[in-house]
């Protein structure tokens, strides 16, 4: 398991930095109670690692006139590893496409598009997804509002795992 590698410390400046990934070096390390150069100093490790995979802004599509949300179920013709290898490609070629996970089941894949209207997303899915190579079935599922949108991972299910291993 990788959390083998991390210190309580580790953990909990990921936790942090989850939470707010803007704060101050000085701020994070007075949360995880050390001093700031061993911090940094661990920051930069776990970056390096992997455990830190990068840092952005959490934007409001909305806001920005992105109304239009949808989750696009994609079933393949073949589920050859090049093929599939060849649709990830092309979904990071689309910008309306945000996410893109392949599933195990009835479904090959299960995309989140955003787009700013509905005759946007008509006109993707009309002209570039479903005409797609290797497509053979796309349903779509269009969101009305969100109850629950947090990125990262449930720390606290992690720390009660840890506990209980111990």
């Amino acid at each position: 398991m990788a959390t083998t590698r991390l210190d309580p410390i580790d953990r909990k400046i990921l936790a942090e930095l989850q939470a707010d990934g803007r704060m101050t070096n000085v701020e994070l390390a007075k949360r995880v109670g050390i001093s700031a150069p061993p911090c940094l100093r661990r920051v930069r490790t776990l970056e390096e690692a992997g455990f830190i995979r990068g840092y952005h802004a959490d934007v409001d599509p909305r806001e920005l006139g992105f109304e239009v949300q949808v989750f696009a179920n994609v079933g393949l013709q073949s589920q050859a590893e090049a093929d599939l290898s060849a649709f990830e490609a092309r979904c990071r070629d689309w910008p309306l496409v945000r996410e893109c996970h392949m599933l195990n089941g009835e479904v090959d894949f299960i995309l989140k598009c955003v787009a700013p209207d509905l005759s946007t997303f008509q006109r993707f899915l009309t002209e570039e997804l479903t005409a797609a190579a290797n497509v053979a079935s796309v349903k779509t599922a269009l969101v009305i509002r969100d109850a629950k949108d947090q990125p990262g991972v449930p720390f606290e299910v992690l720390e009660e795992r840890l506990a209980r291993d111990a």
